[in-house]
């Protein structure tokens, strides 16, 4: 196939097994683990876990990715989309309360595919880096319920820099627009579990409140209380973090705190990870 799912539009060719696009994939989806999770957000995970399917490569680069091994080595193993149905089956079978794509979108023709042989009866969530196209996302309209998008940066300079991603901010504008459109406000059934609607995460980068601050005023004007918001903690110098002056150490409390402050301010509803979770224990191993 020519490849245009992602707002890079390579046009490149992508055979089975591989690709001379971004993401180096070819269309046959790798995933490196398929498991309940359980460090999601409370209504993601509940008690008994999200249902989570990591998908190897990725449409962005990100020099503190925690999943480098996957999404820029490529670990992982061949799934085909029957495949990826039992992997559904399954993983609804241990009772989990979702299941969870994780970095799919460069898989999305088998991906839907896999859902044509079989529609779980749980809560689909799409969990994804926020640089994401209209057109593609318009594809999963009737199978996703919940969308679970990053906004990782306030300044396009910054997303150039860190996940070569250009135009990264109005991309996510964007497509979290899209995501919203679909699927309007959040909502949850009877236990506190999310069943439709839109999270929008975003991780604090040490010497990047600024950024933080800016995205959290771009939710604010542009979706108001149409999403929910996880403001995340735990970031930890992974991936090549180390090799940026201003990457290469964990956020401190009062970053933390600054960042929280402007949420509280600007009365955004969500969640507030703790800076203990900042620990490489909650790091999936790659199992598969």
């Amino acid at each position: 196939m020519i490849c245009n799912l992602c707002p890079r539009n390579c046009n490149a060719q992508r055979e089975e097994y591989s690709g001379k696009g971004f993401c180096k994939m070819g269309t046959i989806p790798k995933i490196a683990l398929a498991a309940p999770h359980y460090w999601e957000e409370p209504c993601i995970s509940g008690k008994n876990g999200s249902g989570t399917v990591f998908f190897s490569g990725c449409t962005m680069k990100c020099v503190f990715c925690q999943n480098y091994e996957i999404s820029s080595m490529g670990q992982g193993k061949y799934v085909t989309a029957y495949e990826l149905s039992e992997i559904y089956r399954s993983l609804e079978d241990k009772g989990v309360h979702n299941i969870n794509l994780v970095t799919a979108t460069h898989f999305i023709d088998e991906i839907i595919k896999s859902f044509e042989i079989y529609m779980p009866k749980i809560p689909i969530v799409y969990n994804c880096g926020g640089y994401e196209k209209v057109e593609t996302l318009k594809r999963l309209e009737g199978i996703v319920s919940v969308y679970l998008p990053d906004f990782k940066y306030g300044f396009n300079e910054l997303g150039e820099k860190y996940s070569k991603a250009v135009n990264y901010v109005e991309t996510a504008e964007n497509a979290i627009g899209e995501m919203v459109r679909q699927r309007g406000k959040v909502q949850f059934d009877e236990n506190g579990m999310i069943t439709s609607g839109v999270i929008v995460r975003h991780l604090i980068l040490p010497n990047h409140t600024k950024s933080s601050i800016k995205v959290l005023e771009i939710i604010k004007e542009k979706f108001g209380d149409n999403v929910l918001v996880s403001l995340m903690g735990q970031y930890i110098p992974m991936g090549k973090a180390e090799d940026f002056e201003k990457l290469n150490r964990k956020i401190t409390p009062r970053e933390y705190n600054k960042v929280l402050d402007v949420l509280y301010d600007l009365e955004i509803d969500g969640f507030a990870q703790e800076l203990k979770s900042a620990d490489k224990k909650f790091v999936p191993k790659w199992d598969i």
